[in-house]
């Protein structure tokens, strides 16, 4: 049976129009930026924010759409699903398939860290061995920092043990997921910046080039003028 979307998007008319959509240029420039899945269609957000508007929310089509295994239909899932309905299990079945950062931070920042399971699962994936999925925990991480408005100082405080411990994996999309992380908490207030610069010291000392690097970048914003400028009219 045809899943037809809220308002009347169809899976097939859905599929049929992002690979009329193609665009092999774009996926050359993608795959420069490290977006290099083997399903890529090379579309423009602007076409898949038009035909998530067209879909509306729609959970059931969204399990679809990202079970296509097709890039682009795995953003709009991301795009359409509703928070509400997001399980556990549908966390871990769709980090199972992370394979680039696109996919990640889309996800991980329109959909998961709305739901009640997005700090067990900010710490669970930091751990995790899979490249990407363990820089989908730093980066729920970063995104619960800047989105969960009213969290207390104290959820964010726990993240910096395990930012770390992670900061020594030298693998680039994991060390810029540990840094985005590092970073944003130092930005949300005064307190904050104050703990997540010294674990920048902290971190700066590590026998790792990776940990200097995610140290030093985040010294060296957390310190300047345009961040404290800022915190000084914040509580």
């Amino acid at each position: 049976m045809t899943k037809i979307g809220a308002r009347g998007r169809t899976y097939d008319s859905i599929i049929k129009e992002l690979k009329s959509l193609r665009n092999p240029k774009n996926i050359e420039g993608m795959a420069r930026y490290g977006l290099n899945s083997p399903t890529t269609l090379g579309l423009c957000m602007p076409d898949l924010m038009r035909i998530a508007k067209e879909t509306g929310k729609d959970h059931e089509l969204a399990q679809r759409l990202w079970e296509s295994g097709i890039y682009e239909a795995r953003i709009l899932a991301f795009m359409i699903d509703e928070w509400r309905l997001v399980t556990e299990p549908q966390m871990e079945r769709w980090a199972k398939d992370f394979d680039n950062w696109g996919i990640v931070d889309g996800c991980c920042g329109h959909l998961f860290d709305k739901t009640p399971f997005a700090y067990k699962k900010a710490v669970e994936w930091s751990k995790r061995k899979e490249e990407f999925v363990k820089r989908a925990g730093f980066t729920m991480m970063a995104t619960l920092t800047v989105h969960d408005k009213k969290a207390e100082d104290e959820k964010m405080l726990g993240f910096l043990p395990l930012i770390v411990k992670g900061s020594t994996d030298e693998r680039r999309y994991v060390g810029k997921s540990v840094n985005w992380a590092l970073r944003q908490i130092g930005k949300r207030n005064r307190g904050l910046n104050k703990k997540a610069i010294e674990t920048a010291e902290r971190i700066k000392k590590l026998d790792s080039k990776a940990a200097r690097w995610i140290a030093s970048d985040a010294l060296r914003e957390l310190r300047g003028e345009a961040v404290q400028k800022r915190l000084l009219k914040r509580p």
